[in-house]
């Protein structure tokens, strides 16, 4: 959608932002937009934007932002912060899609004018072939043209025919209007190269709106680039609705007296009348929408905490793009283009020359981030598998295909640089993702075993890049591990990335812990595999084994005392220089958190039907006593006779959990800091050559300029992290049981479960989106008309990452993916009296069941009391 305000220099057809060098926080949409409601299949859609009535101030945010780069402590400066939404002229614009079928698409564009006089607005809705042709020449066809219908007829030799049809601009005191149909060529002006040609190029509509320029389309009305041209007048507070509907294929090809979608029965298009039944599509889609959200949420009976869950799929499914990325064909430049520089063959992917990505993929964001990140994916396929789990489980295995998976094992890590390394939690989100789907299975068949075929699939693969692993990221073959960037950007004293100033290695904790969790994840998923084919269970024995030789190098070894502070009583990361010397990087941060992730319970039905397995554990563990004794006190069984494999025994565990839990370190009122505030105060130096290196409490955005200023790990909170603290916690406490005692928050007095500390952060997680006592949500607080006008207020961005004390968002903000996981905390653990037979299966969710989510209310009361079967 295309829009002018009479004012403004540009065309507004694109997201206007900043790039790493112009933003004073490194990139960032300058925008104000929202993903506010969507379902799985895409029938229903619907986002907000909001458009100055004034001239949008371009030079005023690159001017302010190059002004702030000059001291890192000022937060970016927003497009709220020109002021110019101040006194509410504006327009929102929604746009809204709904799918009469497949291939039969209506669009509904919502305007209302906010502001307090008539104003007039230029919509320009438009259609397009996407340009291939200059850069990879094909000889076929592709042409719109102007139809004898009032439409725009869109010709493609693979796709058929499509026609878009364009309604009248209604809306109350507002005259009915026709667009104007305008066409041009989808391809680059010349005059950008300081070239001139004569030819119709895709800045026509540009030239032709703001320039006056009539000149510039097309009067042969055809091309490769439509807009529907609406001028359109309205009173203050008034709106108006502008209709489009998008069909081809089998939709044109009917009987022309076929019966249309009337009574909620999907028939085909009348060409003569395609409005007929156009409200009663959006209704009936809408409807669809409500009650599907009604099934998801029938657990949640706060009504705000339905609204920021739908808005989080809404995103989720929203940030769904097609990322086309051929290395080879890169490397070797397009044709009929000049040859690229000789430099790019030694430049970065130059050495993924395998990889030929053409997928719809899940994004962090379709702005800043718009090429997948695997570990970020992992973690979207949680919430997306809650409401499709076939496209959850199809991202998964997408990952580990030939043309992404390295020849060598290496998964890709994102489009930057596929090389850098980001921790493997793909068999972790493998294991939820079958888990979830499974349950949602056994709702409508108890003796579901699961997508067994999805999980071995990803299995193999995995076990390649497990290898890549240890081949690669084991640098003294002690199961300690390098791991190297790791996706938490800033958290230490050097770039993880690049080469040490110092020289040596960084043996590190969270790596050595990504690792071992790794190990448990790959081992949980062989047992799974074994109880249908026993094979299996050899392999489980592997991981297993490679479990307790991590936590034997982690905790302590022959050859040093690992990466455990016994004064401090917390993990920390090594440097090793060239002469041999280890030396304790004392940031106390998430890195000495994440060995909480490494845990599994074993229950002893699993163990009694996979009796090869058990026998040569057991065997194992009575030949190395020394390696058993450091797995959580492996001869003690917990609750039920369930046995605990994790990297910390039970002292190490509290330790932990006390640093965790203390609210003048790692505990906010909004969740888990990725550093400990105690470096508010003590800034953790080292000297590198005689320069002092610091890293120090920084709630909010970074100070530095490391990864384009625009990611921060010394301070504030991350959804991801925390999660996963969560879900390990909840394993803890299946082990522990209730008789486990934890203060919570540490020197409160209040003392609970494990699980109760689980809950306590995911409801301080929640507090971050949710309305507070003022009515405001802490993530917006940072801009009053955002928290507290009721035309924004209740639209919720998703940001990458929030404020360590004050819980606002900061980082990119529009749907960030990984944050999406708020959608599943908000979900509500259905508990019952029993204790459920499929523990052995469960793992994290021990008494959460999304079987119940599909459920009508009578057969989930009555499935509550049944044991689920394992």
């Amino acid at each position: 959608v295309g829009l002018w305000n009479g004012r403004d220099p540009i065309l507004k057809e694109r997201l206007f932002g900043l790039t790493n060098s112009e933003g004073n926080h490194g990139e960032d949409a300058k925008e104000l937009y929202w993903y506010l409601d969507a379902t799985p299949s895409h029938s229903y859609l619907k986002m907000l934007y909001k458009y100055p009535q004034r001239e949008f101030p371009y030079a005023q945010l690159v001017a302010e932002n190059a002004r702030r780069k000059t001291d890192p402590s000022l937060p970016e400066f927003e497009l709220l912060d020109t002021g110019i939404f101040d006194d509410d002229r504006y327009w929102d614009v929604f746009v809204e899609y709904a799918k009469a079928t497949p291939e039969d698409i209506l669009i509904r564009i919502t305007v209302h004018n906010r502001g307090p006089e008539e104003a007039t607005l230029q919509v320009l809705p438009q259609l397009w072939f996407r340009n291939i042709w200059t850069w990879k020449p094909d000889g076929k066809t592709r042409c719109l043209r102007a139809g004898d219908d009032g439409s725009v007829i869109a010709e493609h030799h693979r796709l058929g025919e499509y026609r878009l049809y364009a309604g009248k601009a209604e809306g109350r005191r507002q005259k009915a209007e026709m667009p104007e149909w305008l066409f041009t060529g989808n391809d680059t002006n010349p005059k950008l190269f300081g070239a001139g040609q004569n030819g119709f190029f895709k800045d026509a509509f540009h030239d032709y709106v703001v320039g006056g320029d009539k000149s510039a389309v097309d009067p042969a009305r055809e091309g490769t680039k439509a807009a529907a041209h609406y001028v359109v007048t309205v009173a203050a507070g008034q709106s108006l609705e502008i209709r489009l509907r998008l069909a081809g294929g089998s939709v044109l090809t009917a009987p022309s007296d076929a019966p249309g979608l009337s009574g909620g029965v999907a028939g085909t298009l009348h060409p003569t009348e395609p409005f007929a039944d156009f409200d009663a599509i959006f209704r009936q889609r809408l409807d669809e929408a409500d009650a599907f959200y009604r099934e998801v949420q029938q657990d949640i009976p706060d009504a705000d905490a339905r609204l920021v869950q739908r808005q989080a799929f809404a995103g989720m499914i929203w940030s769904k793009q097609f990322f086309y990325y051929d290395v080879r064909e890169w490397l070797q430049g397009d044709k009929n283009q000049p040859p690229p520089p000789a430099a790019r063959q030694h430049a970065r992917n130059s050495e993924w020359t395998h990889l030929n990505n053409a997928d719809i993929i899940s994004m962090p964001d379709k702005w800043e981030y718009p090429w997948y990140a695997a570990w970020d994916l992992a973690f979207h396929c949680i919430p997306l598998a809650m409401i499709d789990a076939e496209f959850a489980k199809s991202q998964l295995v997408l990952l580990t295909r030939e043309w992404y998976l390295h020849p060598n094992g290496q998964l890709p890590a994102y489009e930057w640089a596929f090389g850098d390394v980001n921790p493997p939690v793909h068999a972790w989100a493998t294991w939820r993702v079958f888990q979830m789907d499974r349950k949602q299975r056994r709702a409508k068949n108890p003796d579901d075993p699961g997508d067994l075929a999805f999980l071995e699939r990803v299995f193999h693969k995995l076990m390649l890049n497990f290898t890549w692993w240890v081949n690669r990221k084991d640098a003294q073959g002690r199961n300690i591990f390098q791991g190297g960037f790791l996706g938490l950007d800033n958290i230490g004293v050097f770039d993880r990335s690049a080469p040490l100033p110092t020289g040596g290695h960084i043996n590190q904790a969270d790596g050595t812990s990504w690792m071992a969790m790794y190990s448990l994840n790959l081992m949980r998923i062989a047992l799974e595999l074994a109880l249908h084919n026993k094979v299996y269970e050899d392999i489980a024995t592997k991981f297993f084994e490679h479990f307790l030789h991590i936590a034997a190098a982690i905790n302590s070894s022959e050859e040093g005392e690992g990466l455990w502070d016994a004064q401090d009583e917390f993990y920390y990361d090594q440097l090793r220089t060239p002469g041999g010397r280890e030396i304790a990087l004392k940031v106390r941060s998430m890195v000495g958190l994440i060995p909480l992730f490494a845990v599994e319970v074993l229950e002893p039905e699993l163990l009694e039907k996979l009796p090869d397995f058990h026998g040569r554990m057991k065997w194992f563990l009575q030949y190395r006593p020394d390696l058993a004794k450091l797995v959580s006190r492996w001869e003690e069984n917990g609750v039920g006779h369930r046995h605990l494999l994790s990297l910390l025994r039970g002292h190490r565990m509290k330790c932990l959990l006390r640093r965790l839990l203390d609210e003048s370190e790692f505990l906010s009122d909004y969740g888990v800091r990725a550093l400990s505030k105690v470096h508010e105060r003590e800034p953790y130096r080292f000297n590198c050559h005689g320069t002092d290196l610091e890293v120090g409490y920084w709630p909010g955005e970074s100070k530095s300029g490391l990864f384009g200023g625009n990611s921060n790990w010394r301070g504030p909170i991350w959804m991801p992290v925390n999660f996963l603290l969560i879900e390990s916690l909840q394993k803890f406490h299946h082990y522990y049981g209730d008789d486990f005692k934890v203060e919570c928050p540490a020197r409160s007095g209040k003392f609970g479960t494990i699980n109760d500390a689980a809950d306590e952060i995911s409801r301080r997680l929640a507090r971050v989106f949710l309305k507070d006592d003022s009515g405001a949500r802490p993530v917006a607080k940072y801009h009053d008309k955002l928290a507290h006008d009721p035309h924004f207020r209740d639209y919720v961005w998703f940001h990458e990452y929030f404020h360590g004390d004050t819980g606002r968002g900061v980082g990119a903000s529009h749907q960030t993916g990984w944050t999406g996981l708020i959608a599943k905390l908000l979900q509500p653990r259905a508990k019952t009296e029993c204790r459920e037979e499929s523990f052995a299966s469960l793992g994290a969710e021990t008494v959460e069941q999304e079987v119940f989510l599909t459920k009508p209310a009578a057969v989930r009361a009555k499935t509550a009391r049944k044991k689920i079967p394992s």
